[in-house]
């Protein structure tokens, strides 16, 4: 079938986004064969980065109208690693009166590598300075919550930096929530 020889990730969805037909490079990116794939959410493989698109692109089809969709996703890669790219989805159907079925075709962007195994370690000192950063604490006030002095505070914010390859402030507290030293949606931030 010319379908399966299609260099290109691509499937066949019904209008609620239901696979109904995968080409084996689809498959291939999730990690399975082709047949698994029948059925399947195409938006429960493929993670959309913003709400907001698809709800447009919802709204858009149940008005039957005809463009060319695309949503930025993300996605467990075969190997593990996350991967990022977007789905183009093209309604297709015999006739206008028809509800169109989509032809969804994946654009593979790039991938993240996946996380070590080893969770990120820090010692409790630079854990309670990192969650103090991220609260808005300057150094003096870093230091006089930890009971270290303002020089102890910048040693151990140097060695993180130095550690996480950080070139500042902002960036050593996004890459301690991306790391998991900070824990994401606390307030005050905590370790």
């Amino acid at each position: 079938m010319l379908f399966d020889r299609v260099s290109v990730p691509v499937a066949v969805c019904d209008a609620y986004g239901a696979v109904l037909l995968a080409n084996p490079e689809m498959a291939a990116e999730c990690g399975t064969t082709p047949g698994r794939l029948r059925g399947r959410d195409v938006l429960e493989l493929f993670r959309p980065q913003e709400a907001t698109q698809v709800e447009r692109i919802a709204q858009a089809l149940r008005l039957r109208h005809r463009s060319r969709y695309q949503v930025s996703v993300c996605w467990e890669g075969p190997g593990g690693g996350e991967r990022f790219g977007e789905l183009t989805a093209d309604p297709v159907s015999d006739t206008v009166e028809e509800t169109p079925a989509l032809l969804v075709m994946l654009r593979v962007r790039g991938e993240r590598e996946p996380l070590g195994e080893e969770p990120v370690r820090v010692a409790p000192v630079e854990a309670r300075i990192l969650a103090l950063l991220a609260g808005g604490a300057t150094t003096a006030r870093a230091a006089k919550e930890t009971g270290l002095s303002t020089d102890g505070v910048t040693y151990h914010l140097r060695r993180l930096s130095a550690r996480w390859g950080a070139s500042n402030r902002t960036e050593l507290v996004a890459r301690a929530y991306a790391l998991g030293v900070l824990t994401p949606g606390v307030w005050p931030p905590g370790a």
